[in-house]
């Protein structure tokens, strides 16, 4: 417990909006106290509203940083209200009997079926599946009116897009600066100094919602949503092919090993199903493709070979000999073998099965002129759907069942 009232610590920026909101929407950059300014909401509405959710982008998250965090629940907790943490039952209870269920985004049909009338949500727009907050607002109806904050670092997602042209919605922005005080010099100085200047840095530091790069091949209204046709529990799919794009290295530093599994449909979409991309070893990247390829029950692993092809089929055979391969080489630029899957997304052709953020938000800030890295998961995806030839396939024949 913290003996210092917050109202006399926090920020004009951490305190909450006056009048009649639905939603306040905090995007803030690093290290700015979005944590904290949410948990102390919650605590200060702790007796209005008796059922409450905890949503983050992973069960580890919402226990490691909402409830057990520096400034999650347990730290902030009133003295003249504490609330204690039942991880048994992913709960928190107030002695004046208000109660918070823990629920994971990672894990949306957890949300199917519980109601509740005040809500915090975390890191929202990191949320790998974006239909876990439709969920939410199914059961987001109880009492005369509900309330919610949602705290997170901006990007430019359907969801966060929707909330900011919602008149129930307050935004409160702010940037890392306005909390150097309370940070560490050595975690201040590094992530300036790394971002200061940088378009990721307008995004991190600043919490600008970025608009999507000029010239890029990729912009988010042409990412469309949905699940490949069904026959029974099954996928009708024609083929399913899982893509590697490797890394140079497996440092700490080093780019991530691009693992994306794409299907075509029978309806002659294809379909985005996967996203496995990871930092790693040969062997861990090795790993992670061959599962997917037996998940998937794909027909083949295609993988860039320009760094190193026979190595990249070795690392691939060590772990599953049996396993198709194709090794691909990039004897064009980026940009050009990019170009033509660009076309397909314009001509709503592609589908992504579940919001990819990650891998979107590399597709709509690539440029050659000045993407800093290697865009890991661009690069197996169009790799992957080059390999699917949309272009020449029927619309019919053979398919792969997928559950």
């Amino acid at each position: 417990m913290r003996d210092q009232p917050w109202k006399f610590l926090r920020r004009p920026s951490q305190t909450p909006p006056e009048g009649d909101w639905t939603t306040w929407l905090i995007l803030a950059g690093r290290g700015f106290g979005k944590t904290r300014a949410g948990a102390e909401w919650v605590h200060e509405n702790a007796g209005r509203y008796r059922r409450w959710h905890l949503i983050g982008r992973t069960a580890a998250d919402v226990r490691d940083t909402m409830v057990e965090g520096e400034s999650g629940l347990l730290a902030t907790q009133k003295k003249d209200n504490p609330c204690r943490y039942m991880p048994t039952k992913r709960k928190v209870l107030w002695d004046n009997g208000a109660q918070a269920l823990m629920f994971s985004a990672d894990e949306p049909d957890q949300l199917r079926g519980p109601q509740t009338e005040a809500a915090w949500l975390d890191e929202m727009a990191a949320w790998k599946h974006p239909e876990a907050y439709d969920l939410h607002l199914m059961g987001f109806r109880l009492g005369d009116h509900p309330r919610q904050v949602i705290t997170t670092t901006p990007r430019p997602t359907r969801v966060i897009r929707e909330l900011l042209k919602d008149p129930s919605t307050v935004v409160t922005r702010g940037s890392t600066y306005e909390n150097r005080e309370n940070l560490a010099p050595e975690f201040f100085n590094l992530i300036t100094r790394r971002y200061e200047g940088t378009r990721l840095g307008r995004q991190e530091l600043y919490a600008e919602i970025l608009d999507d790069l000029p010239g890029a091949l990729w912009t988010r209204d042409r990412f469309k949503y949905g699940e490949p046709p069904r026959q029974g529990e099954t996928y009708e799919l024609i083929r399913v092919v899982v893509a590697v794009d490797p890394a140079l290295s497996s440092d700490e530093d080093s780019d991530e090993n691009g693992i994306i599994v794409v299907g075509l449909g029978v309806d002659g979409r294809v379909y985005v199903l996967d996203d496995l991309s990871s930092r790693g070893s040969p062997d861990q990247w090795a790993r992670r493709a061959t599962y997917a390829y037996a998940e998937w029950m794909a027909d083949r692993i295609v993988a860039e070979a320009n760094q190193g092809g026979d190595m990249v089929e070795a690392v691939i055979r060590n772990v599953a000999p049996d396993v198709p391969v194709k090794l691909v080489n990039a004897s064009r630029g980026k940009r050009t073998r990019a170009e033509p899957i660009s076309a397909l997304y314009e001509q709503g052709r592609v589908y992504h099965l579940r919001g990819f953020p990650e891998l979107e938000d590399q597709m709509c800030n690539y440029s050659p002129d000045s993407y800093e890295g290697s865009p890991d998961r661009m690069d197996a995806l169009v790799w992957g759907i080059t390999e699917l030839k949309p272009d020449r396939q029927e619309a019919s024949g053979q398919f792969a069942g997928i559950a």
